[in-house]
């Protein structure tokens, strides 16, 4: 049976799967990257954990994967292969195309950013399927953006297309390592309401989700904290909407396992904002934590098909 490799790798954490021709996961399996014994490690985790995905495929569907497609953090120069920075990784430069490629006997390798990856998942086979413009927006540690067109993602002419959260929605507030102050993922994401509600709680060991369990027991000081997140939540996405113009605003991330206690007041918020803007609907993501697997097996199948269509010329 023909299929590809897909490779989600996360800080800590790797996510991979076999995916078919249709899409479907036809094997599924997780590992740890190994950060903590340095970045080398970690490129020699992926290597091996594609290479282990490679024999199992031929063992138990009659072939060798077709292609491969893995999804990383950080600075990525996908045109090229190269895993360019990544700051809980280590790593800086890493040909990892290449270097994939080669272990697994030849076959083409794609590359891409985790969160553009993951929107590409979301736009064409989740939350935004049958939309020809789309934001998706994962609220986690960070905020990042992918922007999806007619079933693509764009990455910008440098790879940086889509950091809404380094648009600056408080400006002189918090600093950001970016080097910039008021960056909205420093008000907006769900690191940023765990750090509001542990001090406003006293604990340093309440989170988010403690706080949107507050809020829906009515706590006054949940409210205001949560309030204010998705305050700044909003005028980010005003921002982003002013400029790009999407059908659909997908909401993803930690904060958005709130369900209604987040996109009741985000969607209002966002209303209240607009002028002539078109409103676009505000939708929670659907595929969780299997976006990231599901858009690099897109990106291996995507990769054939170019290839076959050069091949053809």
């Amino acid at each position: 049976m023909r299929h590809v490799i897909a490779l989600d790798v996360g800080g800590t954490g790797m996510k991979a799967a076999l995916v078919g021709a249709d899409g479907g996961l036809l094997h599924q399996a997780r590992r740890t990257t190994g950060r903590e014994r340095g970045p080398h490690a970690v490129v020699e985790s992926i290597l091996a954990f594609a290479a282990d995905l490679r024999a199992h495929g031929e063992r138990h569907f009659g072939e060798p994967a077709a292609a491969a497609g893995v999804a990383v953090p950080g600075i990525v120069d996908a045109d090229r292969g190269i895993a360019a920075y990544a700051a809980n990784l280590g790593w800086r430069d890493v040909p990892l195309r290449d270097l994939l490629s080669e272990r697994l006997s030849g076959v083409p390798v794609a590359l891409g950013h985790d969160v553009r990856t993951g929107g590409l998942a979301e736009g064409r086979i989740g939350a935004g399927r049958g939309t020809d413009r789309f934001l998706f927006v994962p609220l986690g540690t960070g905020i990042a953006g992918a922007i999806g067109i007619d079933g693509r993602v764009e990455a910008g002419a440098h790879g940086f297309a889509g950091e809404i959260g380094h648009i600056v929605v408080r400006p002189g507030g918090a600093p950001c390592p970016c080097g910039q102050r008021g960056c909205l993922e420093r008000f907006a994401s769900a690191a940023a309401v765990s750090e509001a509600w542990a001090a406003a709680t006293g604990d340093p060991a309440a989170d988010a989700a403690d706080c949107a369990k507050a809020v829906e027991s009515g706590d006054p000081r949940a409210r205001t904290v949560w309030q204010a997140a998705v305050d700044a939540l909003a005028d980010g996405l005003v921002t982003a909407l002013t400029l790009l113009d999407p059908r659909t605003l997908i909401i993803g991330g930690g904060l958005a396992e709130a369900g209604d206690t987040l996109f009741t007041p985000l969607r209002a918020a966002v209303e209240r904002r607009v002028t002539f803007q078109k409103l676009p609907s505000i939708v929670p993501a659907a595929l969780g934590d299997t976006a990231g697997c599901l858009g690099a097996g897109l990106l291996a199948w995507d990769l054939l098909a170019t290839t076959s269509e050069v091949s053809a010329r």
